[in-house]
């Protein structure tokens, strides 16, 4: 099964792969437009700026806002490596993105699914719809979970 994010999450993948390089928890995410293109990217870079918010998908749609010329993202996709925060998916909303895509689930944080929904609260003006790893091929939901969990196992030994 292949999906229309395929792509877009493979180079989040590569975002996420790259904050490793300084430090950084390997989560990666893109912004794309209706028709797919992509047009923010970010990889966390906490670490790297001594920025805490400086999140994945918090900068991923600030380059996205930056080329749009606005803050509004309708109909843009944010597809990010890991469920995003409390953070993340409220800037999400904010943002109005039409949807979230993430590629593995994130038990401790998530505020998608895992913990809390917060970008589905009927009591917002605004909700993204929301495809998980059970909407994408097997494979990259478990390459996303993979880039996490290889992370922390170097770390741990």
């Amino acid at each position: 099964m292949s999906t229309p994010y395929d792509a877009a999450m493979r180079v989040a993948l590569g975002e996420a792969r790259a904050a490793t390089q300084h430090g950084d928890i390997p989560i990666g995410a893109v912004v794309t437009t209706p028709d797919g293109r992509i047009v923010g990217r970010g990889g966390n870079a906490r670490e790297r700026d001594h920025d805490p918010t400086a999140h994945a998908e918090i900068l991923a749609l600030r380059a996205a806002a930056r080329r749009a010329g606005e803050w509004r993202l309708d109909g843009h996709t944010l597809v990010v490596t890991i469920e995003p925060c409390t953070m993340c998916a409220g800037a999400a909303v904010l943002a109005r993105v039409e949807r979230i895509v993430f590629g593995a689930l994130e038990p401790k944080t998530g505020a998608v699914v895992s913990l809390w929904d917060v970008v589905r609260d009927p009591r917002l003006n605004h909700r993204p719809e929301v495809l998980g790893p059970w909407d994408l091929p097997e494979s990259l939901g478990a390459e996303c979970a993979g880039v996490m969990r290889e992370f922390f196992d170097l770390r741990r030994d």
